[in-house]
């Protein structure tokens, strides 16, 4: 029962993960989509928004790596290793559509 218990809490955490870091990722993809119209105030409130769940997904994934304290402890899933995609996707989008956006605004200027 406490197993069951803890491997619900753990898919819990997983899903946390996914649902932050998708929200990240498309929030920067509509920051883009104001930056391409010259609304750069739009694009960096919704930039802004983008790292608040950025933030919430990686703390979670700290969270997971602290409690298995590098000894295997948690055993890996087909679902931890999409929500690791998932949180490595929204950076990589995070990371480029900030440049992105950099260009946009130095072009209008």
């Amino acid at each position: 029962m406490k197993t069951q218990r803890l491997l619900m809490e753990l898919e819990e955490q997983v899903m946390g993960i996914i649902i932050n870091a998708g929200q990240s990722r498309s929030l920067c993809y509509e920051a883009l989509g104001f930056a391409k119209k010259g609304d750069f105030a739009s694009a960096d409130a919704r930039m802004k928004e983008a790292a608040h769940f950025a933030r919430e997904a990686h703390l979670v994934q700290t969270q997971l790596i602290e409690a298995d304290e590098g000894e295997g402890k948690t055993k890996m899933t087909l679902v931890m290793v999409h929500a690791q995609d998932h949180l490595m996707t929204s950076i990589l989008a995070k990371e480029l559509v900030t440049e992105l956006i950099e260009l946009y605004r130095t072009r209008q200027a």
